[in-house]
């Protein structure tokens, strides 16, 4: 009889905002082969079990919790029922995003830019929030923040997407250091940089894709920046 060889996480429990493509879906499939037990949250059931059937074809293990992160009070629900299943969240990847209308900033529209500012900023604070108990309760806690080069360098056009990024990563910022000395939960900032995502193709939309990394490399950066003792408030920035 042979030993079982443990994963880097087993054991741990991990959530995945916009985990239905992209890179959230290549994050959610990463980490559960390296044995997390992953809850995929995104809006549609459909593509939500479609990565769940991968990572269970794979071996791995998932959840699927399908809801609208712009509805804040659904996101107080998913953590009363992951509370009521588990002790502790031990990773939390924040990645849903919108990209809305690259447009001049008084050309702005006021309503796409509210949901987009809902989605993008409130929705990431509402899920620290609500999460935070279960953070704190974890030995080893990290929270993964997507962020953008127009974050630390605005670009004309990406106004508003640029502002809510560079708002989460300084939420982001301030929760690792509020927590920094009296819990085990580390925060990190991790830039994708250009990646072969849906995203990318609406605001680049003349540029050849396979120029472009795969989500799966980002995703693989995010699992090693995990299982590696990294520092809170380290930040990855990604190359082409």
């Amino acid at each position: 009889m042979t030993d079982t060889v443990l994963k880097p996480l087993s054991g741990r429990l991990a959530l995945v905002t916009g985990a239905s493509r992209g890179i959230g879906a290549e994050t959610a499939k990463a980490l559960a082969a390296e044995g997390a037990h992953v809850v995929l949250v995104a809006r549609t059931s459909q593509d939500l079990e479609k990565i769940e059937d991968e990572i269970h074809a794979a071996g791995g293990s998932a959840t699927i919790a399908p809801l609208d992160l712009v509805e804040a009070e659904s996101i107080g629900k998913l953590a009363q029922a992951i509370s009521g299943r588990w002790d502790s969240l031990d990773i939390l990847v924040i990645n849903a995003a919108t990209l809305g209308s690259l447009a001049a900033v008084p050309a702005i529209d006021v309503k796409e830019f509210a949901r987009l500012l809902t989605l993008n900023i409130a929705a990431p604070q509402a899920l620290i929030a609500a999460f935070d108990p279960l953070l704190r309760a974890s030995k080893d806690a990290r929270v993964i923040s997507l962020s953008s080069g127009v974050a630390p360098q605005p670009r004309a056009y990406w106004g508003a997407y640029g502002a809510s990024k560079a708002a989460l990563d300084n939420l982001v910022a301030a929760y690792g250091q509020e927590v920094r000395n009296i819990t085990n939960v580390r925060t990190h900032i991790v830039d994708p940089g250009p990646t072969r995502t849906a995203m990318r193709a609406r605001a680049y939309p003349g540029e050849d894709p396979a120029s472009l990394k795969t989500p799966a490399v980002v995703a693989q950066a995010i699992v090693n920046l995990i299982v590696a003792d990294t520092p809170d408030g380290y930040r990855l920035d990604l190359p082409k």
